[in-house]
């Protein structure tokens, strides 16, 4: 067996091992179940809609540091009340409970592929046992970010843990307007909420609210209406319920996410049990989704830390905390937080600064692969402002990659026609020096150098594609500009497989075609052994984004007709 040979094994058993790494799905975490699940739904999840509940008084622990705090609520709670937040990007309902987000759709993203064809696979399932389950009726739901249980605090609530007066997250405020509608006037507007509490403190929640984007103001007024200095350490809260029952999403950390002294930091919400904390120098900070994010950005990161815990009943709590201040009889302290609740769009978090876009899981182990996957992704964007489908525009990408890597793919094969051409000579001298190895490598490499045939050259197209196709996958597969986008026909969502798995299946055919076009030389048993890779490449791709396999098939056609163009040539 020649060096060529061992290579090209070692190369196809590296696809196999960094798709092990990369892109195999992790086993999931046992996960405990919630002691009273039969009797607490979520408020608000990926389908159902937030139903307004009466409010209860929250319980906060006492500080060990600190003496026994009070949780300051009125006797009798009045009813909660919804506003409801109208604009072109999101329909946000607001509660009076906590003076906090009951409910946050986006309008112009979908739970589900409606349009997308069933996955044929459940059929023939159902086809060879014999089971009549039907197939789930997609719905074009818009997409919820409030996911909550009926008794806890909503999310966006402020509290003042550690602090010797604390208020309820779900204590009655008053809102000054009962709806806001920004779809017909293109301008900014308020929402405020106020309570006055039994401690003496008087709080006052504002929102700003912009028509164009997913950027929300929050400016919190905390005015001292007692004759003593009040310590506070305001917290504001994001709750969040992690359904034991359902899947972790397959590929992507979803929990806590901020970005912490210029370095993103993330953790998966089924790992959260004790209560921790990172910080400070926290630039924002929330919880993030595959696609989507809720974060707020403190007016000042330094003295800024994020706590996240999870209670019994698979709440997750993640905590902007701010540091510890002192408020003087009869005056007012101000916080100021931006938050931004909605899609992970690089463009469009590029714009907003801070680093938002680190938030887009591009981070790879292999060093540059993530500007290889940004770069990628823009010119594809790029391409899409011009062909209006972004199916057609990962062909043409293929094209330009082709195109640019042409004079080495002709290199490339020029090297394996002459290592066909002197195969003889080459077992002539395995059979002279069978007993002698290093004298068989010798002459084996003086014979190259004769020729003037580069023995690794044939491996190089392989080696370039590896990044590229690893690059293009995390973009596939965290970008939401290719979320739900269609390319032709039975393929309605380039970043989920194909529901039929016949591009995978053509993919494997034109990859043994060209497996079996290119020169072969050495063992001829492993000749045999390497057409078996196709077959292999096949299983793997049938679970992969359809856009990353639709690429993988145009660089096979192209790479076939480059290999019908260099055997005339060489004829």
């Amino acid at each position: 067996m020649d060096k060529r040979t061992i290579l090209a094994v070692v190369l196809s058993l590296a696809v196999l091992f960094i798709y092990q790494i990369f892109f195999a799905k992790p086993p999931v975490p046992p996960q405990a179940q919630s002691p009273k699940r039969e009797t607490q739904q979520p408020v608000a999840s990926a389908n159902q809609t937030a139903v307004a509940q009466p409010a209860r008084a929250a319980v906060t622990k006492p500080s060990s540091t600190l003496p026994q705090k009070k949780v300051f609520t009125q006797k009798e709670e009045r009813p909660p009340k919804d506003i409801i937040v109208e604009t072109d990007n999101y329909t946000a309902i607001f509660s009076t409970r906590g003076a906090a987000l009951k409910s946050f759709r986006l309008k112009k993203y979908d739970e589900e592929c409606a349009k997308c064809v069933q996955d044929i696979w459940p059929a023939i399932k159902r086809l060879a046992t014999g089971g009549k389950q039907p197939d789930k009726v997609k719905s074009n739901t818009p997409v919820e970010l409030v996911a909550v249980k009926d008794d806890s605090p909503y999310p966006l609530a402020l509290t003042f843990p550690d602090s010797l007066t604390d208020v309820a997250a779900d204590s009655i405020y008053e809102a000054d307007k009962t709806q806001l509608n920004l779809t017909t006037e293109k301008q900014a507007q308020r929402l405020t909420f106020t309570r006055v509490f039994e401690s003496g403190i008087k709080i006052e929640k504002i929102f700003t609210f912009n028509p164009d984007n997913y950027s929300i103001g929050l400016d919190v007024r905390v005015q001292n209406l007692t004759s003593a200095p009040v310590t506070q350490i305001p917290s504001l809260n994001w709750y969040e319920y992690i359904d034991p029952q359902k899947e972790p999403e397959r590929y992507s950390s979803i929990g806590p996410v901020a970005y912490v002294s210029n370095v993103i930091k993330r953790k998966k919400a089924q790992e959260i049990s004790a209560e921790s904390s990172i910080g400070p120098e926290v630039s924002w900070g929330g919880y993030e989704r595959k696609y989507f994010m809720a974060v707020a950005i403190p007016q000042d990161p330094s003295l800024t830390t994020l706590s996240m815990s999870k209670d019994a009943e698979n709440v997750l709590a993640v905590s902007i905390k701010e540091a510890k201040s002192e408020i003087a009889p009869g005056q007012v302290a101000s916080l100021n937080y931006n938050l931004f609740i909605g899609p992970k769009d690089y463009t469009l978090l590029k714009k907003m600064g801070l680093s938002l876009q680190e938030a887009i899981e591009f981070e790879s182990r292999i060093p540059g692969l993530k500007w290889l996957s940004i770069g990628l992704l823009l010119f594809i964007k790029f391409l899409y402002q011009y062909v209006g489908n972004y199916g057609v525009a990962i062909i043409l990408l293929t094209i330009l990659i082709k195109v640019i890597f042409w004079p080495l793919g002709n290199l490339s094969y020029k090297s394996m026609k002459e290592m066909q051409k002197i195969q003889p000579k080459i077992n002539e001298l395995r059979e002279k020096y069978k007993n002698d190895q290093a004298k068989l490598g010798q002459e084996t490499m003086a014979l190259y150098k004769e020729h003037k045939i580069n023995p690794f050259g044939g491996c190089l197209p392989i080696l370039i594609q590896i990044p590229v196709f690893i690059g293009l996958y995390n973009t596939l597969l965290y970008a939401i500009e290719l979320r739900h986008s269609p390319f032709f026909g039975w393929i309605q969502d380039l970043s989920a497989k194909d529901p039929y798995y016949i591009t995978p299946i053509i993919m494997g055919a034109s990859q043994f075609i060209q497996q079996k076009m290119t020169p072969t030389t050495g063992d001829p048993n492993m000749a045999k052994m390497m057409l078996l890779m196709p077959i292999i490449f096949t299983f793997i791709f049938l679970n992969f984004p359809s856009g990353l396999v639709l690429y993988w098939l145009a660089n096979n056609i192209l790479s076939i007709g480059q290999q019908i163009y260099i055997n005339k040539k060489f004829n």
